[in-house]
């Protein structure tokens, strides 16, 4: 099997940390070594992970993030337990004259290392109990929990309200939750990654009530002690199930008639969103980004606003960067081995030069290229990007709000950029299943793109995205593009990745970019969407005129990293979930200062 990742290490590596509670210490919750153990973890629930290298494809960002959260656990040394379906059919992509097409491959947790554990059960009205198979990895101190079963489906497999993704999401809620009382882990804290997980809070709710606790104190109990970490800005988009698809397949599976009388009282006119279950049953929520959790239109049952705590998401440095770019972060005290800016990084800043940043990006380059080699573009054949050529990249879902289409509005326009500067444009990103307009959209791009003599030989849009060719773009890419309509993006990270890699950014001022306040990046805006679409060629050409230039591609790149760095390092996330979660408990927790725009001279 191919290496998903790098095998070479950097010298100096976030593994070396001896103690955890060195980390504790430095977050001022060193009591976190009392509260957060083997057989008492943090547990992280999600639908997906993207987690190649341990056999698990997820859907996108939201799974990408989650590989990215324990394997910054991992090195941390922090007690955490993933627990998340195994899918046994993991879906593909293919370009057939232009058009994609959907192929499926069949995967088993056996032939990546996962250990079998035993057989949990889950019920639903009319039909026999469903036997899911429960499997566990242990990776340093964190691990995988698995469920499967062979007609569990591929992920987000039917309609969102729909009768199958709720047994999945029923499934990982209580089978989950039975995997960890059969492995006897009680969980610190659960963190419920969306609202698709909420059922393993109900299921932890209805073993307190079925052992003997009052049902207003169990809610207590269980809201101290889990968060709703919630990626969607809007409510409405969230799916809504009717009360029979609750009694068929949720109330089979709840021992205490207090819970199951308390979850009807839910529905109204006998409908009911999951994610109203996620707020009446968490204390701690959080957004994935300042401007997410501002704007996050989410409402109780008294029709009040529910407020989130921001949190920005962050990357696993050592995942997504060159080696040897990160080993020059540590080698000039930039980051620490926690994977931390370190209290003087904007200073030494300054330490990295034009020279370093090209020699970087050369090696990224052929990085890039080794990879390519084993890709196809849309004429099913393998490309190169030449040493010399300025490369723009558009990696990411190709989802309407991502306007994956925007840079090529004005053919002429690119094709002027492309040749004025010899650049190419690499696109990549998978229509997400069943999006029949975005398939539309995907096609009238590549036929444009083969209509014109110059966007076919520069324009190359690579087949099967996946987190592989997403981490060699981020190396070996100059320019990456997000262009996201202002205020549907609720993180994001593909641009953290960038940021890491001594890329120059053009972003919308929306997701984690907008953090900082005038964003740190070139900004499209605009408007209207024809002014936004002449803003995105405006910065093209300016972004390649900075890349070609020694002064201004080092004051750039600086100015990027002194304003990012601190917001996409991945060990920052872990660090402010855990304060977040484990306040001090005898002193009051210091007010964290708000983050201001640095501009490096």
């Amino acid at each position: 099997m191919d290496p998903y990742f790098y095998t070479e290490k950097p010298k100096y590596q976030l593994q070396d940390i001896e103690d955890a509670s060195e980390f504790y210490d430095i977050i001022e919750r060193s009591s976190l070594t009392h509260q957060l153990s083997s057989s008492r973890p943090y547990i992280y629930w999600t639908m997906e992970i993207y987690d190649k290298a341990n056999g698990i494809k997820g859907g996108g960002g939201l799974g990408v993030l989650a590989a990215d959260t324990r394997r910054v656990a991992e090195k941390l040394d922090v007690p955490f337990v993933v627990v998340t379906p195994f899918y046994r059919s993991e879906s593909h992509q293919k370009i057939t004259n232009l058009e994609q097409e959907e192929f499926s491959e069949t995967v088993s947790p056996k032939d990546y290392g996962f250990e079998y554990i035993d057989e949990v059960s889950i019920s639903s009205r009319g039909f026999p109990d469903a036997s899911l198979s429960i499997f566990k990895k242990v990776l340093g101190s964190t691990q995988f929990i698995t469920i499967s079963e062979p007609n569990f489906g591929k992920l987000y497999e039917g309609e969102g309200s729909g009768d199958h993704r709720l047994y999945q999401e029923v499934a990982l809620g209580f089978g989950g939750y039975k995997a960890l009382k059969l492995l006897g882990i009680k969980p610190a804290v659960i963190q419920l990654n969306e609202t698709a997980t909420i059922f393993a809070a109900l299921a932890r709710l209805d073993e307190l009530c079925a052992n003997g606790m009052n049902l207003y104190e169990a809610i207590v109990y269980v809201r101290k002690h889990t968060l709703y970490t919630n990626h969607t800005l809007l409510q409405a988009a969230e799916p809504e199930f009717h009360r029979s698809q609750f009694e068929k397949l949720v109330l089979p599976n709840l021992k205490s008639n207090a819970v199951r009388c308390w979850l009807m009282e839910q529905f109204r006119n006998d409908r009911l969103r999951p994610n109203l279950l996620a707020i009446e049953l968490t204390e701690a929520k959080n957004g994935v980004s300042k401007l997410h959790a501002r704007v996050a239109n989410f409402r109780d049952r008294n029709n009040d606003k529910v407020k989130f705590h921001a949190i920005t998401n962050g990357i696993d440095l050592e995942t997504w960067t060159l080696p040897e770019t990160l080993q020059t972060y540590h080698n000039n005290n930039i980051i620490d081995k926690f994977g931390l800016p370190t209290d003087d990084f904007s200073r030494q800043l300054n330490l990295i030069h034009s020279a370093d940043i090209r020699y970087l990006k050369k090696l990224g380059r052929k990085e890039l290229n080794r990879v390519l080699l084993k890709r196809q573009d849309q004429y099913n054949k393998s490309i190169q990007v030449p040493e010399n050529a300025i490369l723009f990249d558009f990696k990411r879902r190709f989802a309407n709000y991502k306007r994956p289409y925007m840079p090529f509005e004005n053919p002429n326009a690119l094709r002027q950029i492309l040749i004025n500067h010899n650049a190419h444009y690499i696109l990549t990103g998978k229509v997400h299943q069943g999006d029949v307009t975005m398939y539309q959209k995907l096609l009238e791009v590549l036929k444009l793109i083969d209509q014109d003599p110059v966007l076919r030989e520069r324009v190359h849009y690579i087949q099967d995205y996946d987190e592989e060719l997403g981490r060699a773009l981020a190396i070996g890419s100059d320019i990456a593009i997000n262009i996201p309509i202002v205020g549907l993006e609720a993180c994001g990270t593909s641009w953290e990745k960038d940021i890491a890699n001594l890329k120059i950014l053009i972003s919308t001022n929306d997701g984690g970019v907008a953090d900082i306040q005038p964003i740190a990046c070139l900004e499209v805006s605009g408007k209207n969407y024809e002014a936004e679409v002449l803003s995105l060629y405006v910065n093209m050409h300016k972004a390649a005129a900075i890349v070609k230039n020694d002064q201004l591609l080092e004051k750039h790149i600086r100015h990027q990293l002194n304003n990012y760095l601190p917001i996409i390092s991945g060990a920052r996330m872990m660090k402010d979930y855990l304060k977040f979660i484990f306040p001090k408990t005898q002193t009051q927790p210091k007010k964290e200062p708000s983050v201001k725009r640095i501009v490096i001279q």
